[in-house]
């Protein structure tokens, strides 16, 4: 029987351009926080300590973090390993390190821009978004040290960030700046400082800030020069501190570590609920109606959540009548998130339902190249996208992202 990657209406098939991946991703250098950290603020880096254990340890302040305890890419699976896991009959909970490890120093295209860029020909890949591995794990801990040491360790991850990928590095390369809206002067100046380096997307774990909506006025002028700058702003799955926000309260390990993190955490901390919450505050806090033109983007956190999302969304605004905390809406908040948001699906999802629910222009194709729970090989990603035609199959593997990178669609 012909496979479905092989049968002539296949996706697959339909693709004869080069693809846009709105999911790629690096393994950090040990130096990546220390490399460029200020002076005043050495003692306060995210450091990587080898020697004092089997593995290497990620530390802060001389103690060890919670979430990200040792670097992610080290002793991690093969790229696309968790597929084979999923559908195999291991023990229930067997964690990464048990799908098949490998170490990040022997993928040289996840720490190297110009091999993975001979990658990116090799599976005719024209250009990604590039976000980080460990650096989406670091700043809710960061938090308790103050939003100046946030801000530094930002500002020096940033640093090395432009040195190792570049913010538009031939055009191909697309890395997303870490920032985050702690204190909101140090942020703007954080912002204005990648931008005028060539900053072309900018990164922000979701989640409330330190008691604030992100969504909140307060906030308006980070908003209003990634509006001006006309850069759109991804949040990406990582600590967004829910088990502490949430969990905690139902009597769990309020900083469990990334592997220890249990069936519950999972399902109320560690899928859908931080980026459902995060975008329904933009929304329903009003952020696109004060800047209608901003563009977000939800990149690694599944899209299965998309379609009872909106439908709540609209069911609650008309519930609520008149009374918005931020002010009333413009248009309807599905409308706003169809128009505003796009979503980067799991390639496990049931990404045709999501476009027949939808429309076509909202899914980005997401390789999340070298993580094991991604793909092996970007083109997997097409064997979920069933019987879309052209132009939805383009729009997806291609065009969505392009329109978000200022590509040819």
């Amino acid at each position: 029987m012909t496979s479905p990657a092989t049968r002539p209406d296949s996706p697959r098939a339909l693709i004869d351009y080069p693809l846009v991946d709105a999911d790629c991703h690096y393994y950090e250098p040990d130096d990546c926080y220390t490399r460029h950290m200020e002076a005043r603020f050495r003692a306060d880096a995210i450091t990587v300590v080898r020697g004092q254990s089997q593995h290497a340890q990620v530390h802060f302040r001389g103690r060890r973090l919670a979430f990200f305890s040792a670097p992610p890419g080290e002793h991690a699976g093969k790229p696309g390993s968790y597929k084979a896991f999923y559908r195999s009959d291991q023990p229930k909970g067997a964690h990464i390190l048990a799908a098949d490890p490998i170490s990040c120093f022997d993928l040289p295209e996840s720490m190297q821009r110009d091999a993975r860029l001979r990658w990116f020909d090799q599976y005719d890949v024209e250009a990604g978004i590039f976000l980080p591995s460990l650096g989406v794990g670091v700043e809710m801990q960061l938090r308790d040290a103050g939003p100046e040491v946030v801000m530094a360790n930002h500002r020096a991850f940033n640093r090395w960030l432009r040195d190792d990928w570049g913010w538009d590095y031939q055009n191909r390369v697309f890395a997303a700046a870490q920032l985050s809206l702690v204190d909101i002067d140090l942020a703007v100046a954080e912002l204005e400082r990648v931008l005028a380096e060539g900053a072309r997307i900018v990164n922000l774990i979701p989640g409330p800030v330190l008691g604030r909506s992100p969504a909140d006025p307060h906030f308006d002028p980070f908003w209003a020069r990634c509006q001006e700058a006309g850069i759109p702003v991804s949040f990406h799955l990582g600590n967004a501190g829910f088990e502490e926000l949430v969990s905690a309260a139902w009597g769990e390990n309020p900083r469990p570590p990334h592997h220890r993190v249990t069936a519950f955490q999972h399902v109320i901390g560690m899928m859908e609920r931080p980026v459902t919450d995060t975008l329904a505050a933009l929304i329903m806090h009003n952020l696109f109606g004060r800047f209608p033109r901003l563009r977000v983007a939800s990149i690694e956190n599944g899209s299965s959540w998309v379609t009872p999302l909106l439908r709540k969304l609209d069911k609650s605004a008309k519930i609520a009548g008149n009374n918005f905390t931020f002010g009333p809406l413009h248009a309807r908040p599905s409308a706003i998130f169809l128009d505003r948001i796009r979503v980067c699906p799991f390639p496990e999802d049931n990404i045709p339902e999501l476009i027949a629910s939808v429309g076509p222009d909202v899914a980005l194709f997401g390789s999340d190249w070298p993580h094991p729970e991604g793909l092996a090989e970007p083109l997997e990603f097409a064997d979920g996208l069933g019987e879309l035609d052209y132009r939805q199959v383009r729009n997806v593997m291609r065009s969505n992202t392009a329109a978000l990178l200022g590509l040819s669609a």
